[in-house]
């Protein structure tokens, strides 16, 4: 599944980065890698989403949460 399908409050692991590399690297710089846990605040469908991960919190458009495949981390 994509992150902008996931759902409010759930914390996913980062499967793989699909996107362009200038974009990826960025992200990986903020610390989004594969393997990083992404817990999403407020995923409204509509804009921006907004998640917490390596403590901070970040507002990530469609454009890229469309290219970030996770999976449900249960605890």
């Amino acid at each position: 599944m994509t992150l902008k399908q996931g759902k409010n409050n759930k914390t996913y692991q980062v499967l793989s980065i699909n996107i362009e590399l200038l974009l990826e690297r960025r992200l990986e710089a903020l610390g989004l890698t594969e393997g990083a846990k992404i817990t999403i605040l407020n995923n409204n469908k509509k804009g921006a989403l907004t998640a917490r991960f390596r403590g901070t919190r970040f507002a990530l458009g469609k454009r890229i949460t469309d290219h970030i495949e996770v999976k449900e981390v249960t605890e």
